[in-house]
């Protein structure tokens, strides 16, 4: 983001993740680097070595369909990885100049429709990761050290990742803080690719990597990953370990919005979270 050479540094990326014997290469001499050369991936792709040099230096931003699908292939793409690619090889036209950071809202009916579900865990995501609503019991899971009406009060509202990251309470409430963490960036990568222009998010990816060498590293590593659905394994601070699902279900708008709902398999396992809640209304927006 902010003008840097993303295509290429995915393509970097991957290719220093491949070892020749994996994609029946013959190696020859001495690597100085890791992964295969760039001579080695054009062959695999049917480009010829300028024209890939080229495009991982920048200098090429019309590659075709043919050709990215072809790359896509020769790395071994998964499904994720290869929409990335496509988004970073063919970036929306950019106006010249960086909108102002622009504060999003979750709609009205989204934020009953998650009131409307007591027993259900649920957090209203905008699209830099940033806590747009919750229900009463998606705040106790995931930020109860952090008033209610965070999400309300717009300039400084929470935002998972950032609290991933920097938060002490938020990296204790993770068994497996590392897995959390790689998610998060394979997500955030997945966001930038789709919205390069965004201020907002580069402000963000910027913070985080100057303030957290564990993002810094791992948003190096070039992880995509749109993380929709799994488990999450959490060390309550109040009803101890929680082993819950996850679902991320996308509203059918231009939003960008995401509604994270967390499930067991009995209800018991989320009830201890609802004790000592007393009736909570949806604050003003701020």
């Amino acid at each position: 983001m902010g003008g840097s050479n993303e295509l290429g540094d995915f393509l970097r990326s991957r290719r220093a993740a491949l070892r020749p014997e994996d994609v029946g290469v013959r190696g020859y001499g001495v690597r100085r680097v890791p992964g295969l050369r760039r001579e080695e991936l054009a062959m695999l792709a049917g480009v010829s070595p300028t024209y890939y040099a080229r495009l991982e230096q920048g200098l090429s931003t019309n590659a075709s369909e043919a050709v990215i699908g072809s790359l896509a292939r020769a790395l071994g793409l998964g499904a994720d990885e290869r929409a990335h690619l496509f988004e970073l090889a063919r970036p929306r036209r950019s106006s010249g100049r960086r909108a102002p950071v622009v504060h999003d809202h979750a709609r009205e009916g989204v934020l009953r429709l998650i009131g409307s579900m007591p027993g259900t865990p649920a957090v209203v995501l905008g699209g830099r990761s940033e806590v747009l609503g919750w229900n009463e019991l998606g705040h106790r899971l995931v930020a109860g050290h952090l008033a209610f009406d965070g999400p309300w009060h717009v300039p400084d509202r929470p935002n998972l990742t950032r609290m991933l990251f920097l938060d002490g309470h938020t990296r204790e409430l993770y068994r497996n803080w590392e897995e959390e963490a790689r998610r998060a960036v394979a997500s955030l990568r997945v966001l930038s690719g789709r919205n390069p222009e965004d201020l907002g998010l580069t402000e963000l990816v910027g913070e985080l990597t100057v303030k957290s060498a564990e993002f810094c590293d791992l948003w190096a590593g070039h992880p995509v990953e749109r993380c929709v659905w799994g488990v999450k394994y959490f060390r309550h601070p109040e009803v101890g370990e929680l082993d819950l699902s996850f679902e991320v279900l996308t509203p059918p708008d231009d939003s960008g919005h995401r509604v994270l709902l967390y499930t067991a398999a009995s209800e018991a396992a989320v009830s201890g979270l609802a004790v000592s809640y007393t009736h909570l209304t949806l604050p003003t927006i701020r």
